[in-house]
């Protein structure tokens, strides 16, 4: 996995993998696969982001709960957030490139809240419940090349970070990422039923009222219902829960309001719901790996 994927937390003791947002890189990472690859991470585990999977060639497998996967030229893997996915394999690929990267990437500065899976027409494909964690999908013979182009862009982007190239990393990301969508229309047609409809009213709820002093009763009181089962719907669906989607979304806030505005530390945790900043603090070095000053400083000398 890229550098900028760590462990946070296990559950059932699997260990769970976010994507650490860093202000001096763009939330998307490429990792080449082949035989000669060593990975730490070949073992069952948890994403709470997406990931992507391209094949370029022919050989190895992916294993899917007790099924293993003959992975082909072509195939893309999407592989859902918060499932286990059991990485054991990796070994075996004799060329395969895997895209990890935040929603925050196809954000307007990073503003997307990433609760909004579901509602998102790039991102919903993630959320295709398969066994496994992952869905296979087949890309044309006449694709495959505009595939294998923009995954080389992606990674020029990255590597040489010239003016705009976080722009042009994502870019070019979204054009994979249409290409998902439409291969995996037909797949997932069945996600907007009425499980979807409460996850996406509980996302809204969220994002109307992230600032003020928000909890998992209130929200469950909003969408009418108890906070026990709203806690398994939302943990199922998306392997996270409504205090830690409210958490996320109150950071996505605070790190734009760092970069963007000159608010002090105290000012910037008002404006997101938490009214003490010792507390702000000790969240945002936990989300982030450093305190939101340093965080801000970081910002100013990149």
């Amino acid at each position: 996995m890229p550098e900028y994927v760590r462990p946070v937390r296990y559950e059932s003791g699997v260990p769970v993998y976010r994507y650490w947002s860093d202000p001096a890189a763009p939330p998307l990472s490429v990792t080449r696969f082949t035989l000669d690859t060593q990975t730490a991470h070949g073992r069952p585990h948890i994403h709470d982001f997406p990931v992507l999977l391209y094949v370029y060639d022919d050989g190895g497998v992916l294993r899917a709960g007790r099924r293993n996967l003959e992975v082909r030229a072509g195939e893309v893997y999407v592989i859902a957030p918060g499932q286990v996915v059991d990485g054991s394999a990796t070994s075996t690929f004799a060329n395969v490139c895997g895209l990890f990267f935040d929603p925050a990437a196809l954000g307007d500065d990073g503003r997307i809240p990433r609760p909004a899976w579901n509602a998102h027409p790039l991102l919903f494909p993630f959320l295709h419940g398969n066994p496994g964690g992952l869905l296979r999908l087949q890309v044309p013979a006449q694709r495959r090349p505009v595939w294998e182009t923009t995954i080389d862009a992606i990674e020029d982007e990255l590597s040489s970070r010239h003016a705009g190239y976080r722009q042009a990393a994502a870019a070019h990301l979204t054009l994979l990422l249409v290409d998902v969508a439409r291969l995996a229309a037909d797949v997932v047609g069945d996600l907007r039923r009425s499980n979807e409809a409460v996850l996406a009213e509980v996302f809204d709820v969220i994002e109307q009222r992230f600032g003020e002093q928000l909890s998992l009763s209130d929200v469950a009181r909003t969408v009418g219902l108890t906070p026990a089962y709203l806690t398994t719907l939302v943990r199922r669906r998306t392997g996270r829960t409504v205090q830690d989607w409210i958490t996320e979304r109150r950071m996505t806030e605070a790190r734009r309001l760092l970069t963007g505005s000159e608010l002090s530390i105290t000012e910037v945790a008002r404006h997101v719901g938490m009214l003490d900043p010792g507390y702000f603090t000790r969240v945002f070095r936990r989300a982030n790996g450093m305190p939101p000053r340093a965080w801000r400083d970081r910002v100013t000398a990149a």
